[in-house]
């Protein structure tokens, strides 16, 4: 049974490895993998002297842990509040609401978003002009970019994290707020002595996961509502590799930061996972 698994893997997954040998060629697509010119580390030297890769990291793991904070502590905060509504019909339409963004693509989302945030016919613009505002170019603003990719990324994604919040919530046992209301704990004090605690398992899982997306700010996203204006602030790793790799034809040099980036990745994923064994006491393996 695991074997069309394991051949997937293995096809789409170890085989296309073999592509990393290009960050140490000078690639020439007519020559193929093993035709092109050798050039041993100079992708890695020409990267490290690239006059905007240090802000290109920066931008990338500003907006990525603002992300991931984001993405952490709405969901849990959601999921707290949905547990204490007491009638089911009505938290099982609100997380059906708060999860259909989910399913939408970026493409689609950017268009919305492009529409809403306008300067001049966007609703949220609008709104501002009401109450006396001036317009704000959210999309074209350095200043202002950032924030609205980490607040969209969060509308979209934060009613699936909320889900499985929930989830970790059914496991703890009711007794426990029975006998801290007995005890005269009201709900802020139950909230912070057993739910917390109670979910700190799957908290410390998703976030020792989450840390090895550092690097990952989403290219879907910020690849479909970025532009040249706001390169100084928007433009993150993956744009890069992409403009570089596939626009210039440096496939050498695209694959060499696209390797950095996945070493990067994985030291900070197995630092994460000792924390975690050494700080909350918690295996994932």
């Amino acid at each position: 049974m695991l074997i069309p698994g394991l051949a997937a893997i293995l096809l789409f997954s170890y085989i296309p490895m073999a592509g990393v040998a290009m960050a140490f060629e000078k690639f020439i697509p007519t020559k193929g993998l093993f035709g092109s010119p050798f050039v041993g580390l100079k992708n890695f030297r020409f990267l490290i002297d690239y006059p905007d890769i240090g802000r290109i990291f920066f931008n990338t793991i500003y907006i990525a842990s603002m992300k991931i904070v984001a993405g952490l502590l709405v969901p849990i905060t959601i999921a707290i509040l949905l547990n204490e509504l007491g009638r089911a019909w009505m938290k099982r339409t609100f997380q059906t609401l708060v999860y259909l963004p989910h399913f939408l693509s970026w493409v689609l989302l950017s268009g919305i978003l492009i529409d809403v945030l306008s300067p001049s016919t966007g609703i949220v613009n609008q709104i501002l002009g009401a109450v006396g505002m001036k317009p704000v170019f959210f999309l074209g603003d350095n200043r202002w970019f950032p924030y609205v990719m980490v607040v969209s990324d969060v509308w979209k994604e934060f009613g699936f994290g909320t889900i499985v919040y929930l989830a970790a919530l059914t496991g703890i046992n009711p007794t426990l707020y029975e006998a801290a209301e007995i005890d005269g704990a009201g709900r802020w004090k139950q909230t912070l002595h057993i739910t917390l605690p109670g979910m700190m398992p799957i908290i410390v899982l998703m976030l020792t996961l989450n840390i090895g997306n550092v690097l990952n700010a989403g290219f879907d996203q910020i690849f479909n509502l970025y532009n040249p204006q706001v390169y100084e602030s928007a433009d993150i790793i993956d744009t890069f590799v992409y403009r570089v790799g596939v626009e210039q034809t440096q496939f050498g040099f695209a694959t060499a930061v696209g390797l950095l980036k996945s070493i990067v990745s994985f030291l900070l994923i197995s630092t994460s996972y000792f924390l975690a064994y050494r700080f909350a006491n918690y295996r994932i393996f």
